[in-house]
């Protein structure tokens, strides 16, 4: 007979209980995106590497990641590896993924995979198998998700999303400037996002624990503000993410509409100018290249202060 402790060992906490309790925890809201882009990364690291051979760049990104995460992963509750960085380097870029991925959980990080995978049936399940969960291959504790080949293909996550403990964030109003040319259409009842925001909430109401929130959530982007907080009122269950903010230009006032009244309910994600904070004048004066660690501390604390400023 199984007792009631073996059971609960066995169930995971949602995602939307430990990311709260992160947020709390680390008392701010931000996430650092992990972007590695090789004409950015210090040329300390870079000096004497062959950037056409990709086993030695894909050893770069991993020593630049690693110092990324040693430099900011006592401040923030999250950090959002981008896919696709490390993808393009094949095999060892992968091998690289995977070790960053593991130091940011040793490091007590919520990770958010990048990928924005989205598929049929299938091959779906088997995306979500892939990333979601500490038993996952990749041992994502959520997963960005594209929508747009319907409804149906976001089950799949959202079923492993339930059983493992992990979260989904499905791309609802994205951050780019071109995203107005399919999600603003003008569909028969509303426009597309908008309805996509519909389904994301009705998932998120139906997995949301005691935080109030499920483990559907929604990416939102900064630089649309307006559409930020008519997004935010339309989907009460779904953690937002919020890209968009600093090197695309988004501001801390732009992103005050996304929280709830504990300070809850999103995460503000910045990349490029966290990660290469000492190219900007503003600390590469204080710190030059050679500190640029602490660079990109120091910008990670200014963002938590104009976040924390913002929201009152």
């Amino acid at each position: 007979m199984v007792g009631l402790g073996t059971i609960m060992a066995q169930t995971p906490i949602p995602f939307s209980e430990r990311l709260a309790a992160r947020i709390r925890e680390r008392r701010n809201p931000v996430v650092v995106g992990l972007d590695p882009q090789w004409a950015s990364i210090p040329s300390a690291l870079r000096r004497g590497v062959d950037a056409d051979h990709g086993a030695d760049v894909a050893k770069v990104y991993r020593a630049f990641c690693l110092q990324i995460l040693d430099a900011v992963g006592g401040l923030v509750p999250a950090v959002k590896p981008q896919l696709a960085f490390f993808e393009e380097l094949g095999p060892r870029g992968l091998d690289t993924l995977l070790d960053v991925i593991d130091y940011a959980r040793s490091l007590g990080l919520i990770v958010i995979l990048d990928g924005k995978r989205g598929d049929i049936g299938s091959t779906a399940s088997a995306y979500a198998r892939a990333y979601l969960g500490a038993a996952s291959p990749w041992r994502g504790d959520a997963l960005t998700v594209n929508p747009y080949l319907g409804h149906d293909t976001l089950e799949p996550f959202e079923a492993a999303a339930v059983e493992r403990g992990a979260g989904v964030f499905v791309l609802v109003k994205t951050s780019n400037p071109g995203s107005a040319a399919l999600q603003d259409l003008a569909a028969p009842r509303e426009r597309v996002y908008r309805q996509v925001a519909r389904h994301v909430e009705t998932m998120a109401a139906r997995t949301s624990g005691p935080s109030g929130y499920g483990a559907i959530g929604a990416v939102v982007g900064a630089t649309y503000p307006e559409q930020l907080a008519e997004l935010r009122a339309a989907m009460p269950h779904a953690w937002l993410l919020v890209p968009g903010y600093g090197a695309q230009g988004a501001k801390a006032c732009d992103v005050a509409l996304a929280f709830d009244r504990e300070g809850l309910g999103a995460v503000v994600n910045s990349s490029r100018a966290i990660l290469y904070a000492f190219a900007r004048p503003e600390y590469g004066d204080r710190f030059g290249e050679a500190r640029w660690q602490d660079a990109a501390a120091e910008a990670t604390r200014d963002m938590i202060d104009e976040l924390a400023a913002a929201r009152g």
